[in-house]
């Protein structure tokens, strides 16, 4: 029984939206399902996907904060 978990940043994916919509998840969900059926013949039945969502300050890149990172690479300054 395979368990598949996605990490996902709450940012979501248009300006102003802080997370991943539900018809998101469900197509993220489908989509490793399917995944699993195709490479390891697994029916979907069996497989479970979890998805969790990262709050911003909950993460780094760089050695930094994301948030600070980001700032660095657009040369902005708080």
């Amino acid at each position: 029984m395979p368990i598949v978990t996605i990490q996902v940043t709450r940012e979501g994916t248009s300006p102003g939206v802080d997370a991943v919509t539900a018809d998101e998840k469900a197509r993220l969900i489908a989509g490793a399902s399917q995944l699993m059926l195709d490479v390891l013949k697994k029916p979907h039945e069996s497989t479970f996907v979890v998805i969790e969502e990262v709050q911003l300050e909950n993460w780094g890149w760089g050695g930094l904060p994301v948030g600070d990172y980001r700032k660095k690479l657009s040369g902005k300054s708080d």
